[in-house]
């Protein structure tokens, strides 16, 4: 293998153009790698990919198209469908993560002899842990803290040290990737093009009216149809005369049911995880935690068991829900993360 040969995701977007044209200068011999993943709207690929051959072009260097329709469609976009029918919130980004661009991309660069990947994820990797970005508004290390530990020595992060406004500035100064400098960055789920019940509708009838339960399992009010909702969700359900704002506190998906409290009501001590992606070895430990993406870490204490865990907080957290990810920091060092299945007040 040539250890100064890369493959790097390119998707037409500012962050993954300049990370190629970094590598470049730094030495490496760059690959670059479109992934077709889903078809959601006209024009999606065709344009993307428009964007990623200018700039494979400018830098003369390869330019892939990897078709992973077929596994995206399996391992990410049903598994979508199938966590809001169990009444979980899923995470279709850490799952695209791990199976999907450090999974069969990376199988992919092995296939081509290529030995390292790199994306323009704002994240940090020593080979062996990986570590929050110095951009701390843009950091990604909560969504790839699925990776598996043996992939980490072959990825490279350019942007862990830049500041994302820097990165615009500078493609801006570059007459080939000018017009993604100034592209709009979406922020929401790749395959979904306005809100997530779109997606839901297409396979399952949501709108059924249900009964709105309060802790006590009595009926106080009527809601739309259970996966509308999400844990910690204050509107769109009525309460009788209720004079305080309500959250949605927990799912019923067997009898369409859903229960809500007051916020107080949605605090939580403990939280179990299943499915763990560690890389430390340790069966206890202390740590901070991110229990949601935009959320502050909250420290705690780690029981490990038979690929399980508990996770005792040092203080409430409120609105966790099952299925999405917890992820365990030691400072800005991830030391692992596992997927929510329950929690206790």
């Amino acid at each position: 293998m040539n250890n100064k040969k890369v493959l790097v995701g390119m998707s037409g977007g500012v962050d993954s153009s300049m990370t190629a044209y970094f590598l470049q200068k730094e030495g490496y011999e760059v690959v670059g790698c479109y992934m077709k993943l889903h078809n959601s709207r006209a024009g999606y690929h065709e344009k993307n990919i428009q964007a990623g051959e200018k700039v494979a072009s400018f830098l003369n260097i390869p330019y892939h198209i990897l078709d992973l329709q077929e596994e995206f469609k399996t391992e990410v976009y049903e598994y979508f469908v199938e966590e809001y029918k169990n009444g979980n919130t899923p995470n279709p980004c850490v799952k695209c993560n791990r199976t999907i661009k450090f999974g069969a991309m990376f199988n992919f660069a092995k296939s081509l002899g290529i030995e390292y990947l790199a994306t323009g994820h704002y994240v940090k990797t020593d080979g062996e842990f990986l570590y929050e970005a110095d951009d701390k508004n843009k950091d990604q290390s909560y969504f790839l803290a699925q990776i598996k530990q043996e992939v980490l020595p072959h990825l490279i992060f350019p942007m862990a040290l830049y500041k994302k406004e820097d990165i615009i500035k500078e493609a801006g100064n570059i007459p080939a990737m000018k017009e993604i400098s100034e592209k709009k960055e979406s922020q929401e789920i790749c395959f979904v093009e306005t809100v997530y019940t779109d997606i839901l509708k297409k396979h399952n009838n949501i709108d059924k009216v249900g009964d709105v339960l309060d802790s006590d399992g009595k009926v106080v009010g009527e809601h739309k149809g259970y996966m509308h909702y999400t844990i910690g969700k204050r509107k769109g359900f009525t309460v009788n005369g209720a004079h305080d704002p309500h959250y949605v506190k927990s799912l019923n998906p067997k009898d369409n049911s859903i229960v809500v409290g007051k916020k107080e009501d949605l605090a939580i001590s403990s939280v179990a995880l299943e499915n763990l992606n560690l890389y430390i070895k340790q069966e206890t430990f202390k740590c901070g935690i991110k229990l949601r993406y935009r959320t502050t870490k909250v420290n705690c204490s780690i029981i490990i068991a038979n690929d399980k865990a508990i996770v005792i907080l040092d203080e409430p957290v409120y609105g966790v829900a099952s299925g999405q990810v917890a992820v365990f920091y030691e400072g800005e060092k991830v030391l692992g993360s596992g997927w929510i299945v329950g929690t206790r007040e």
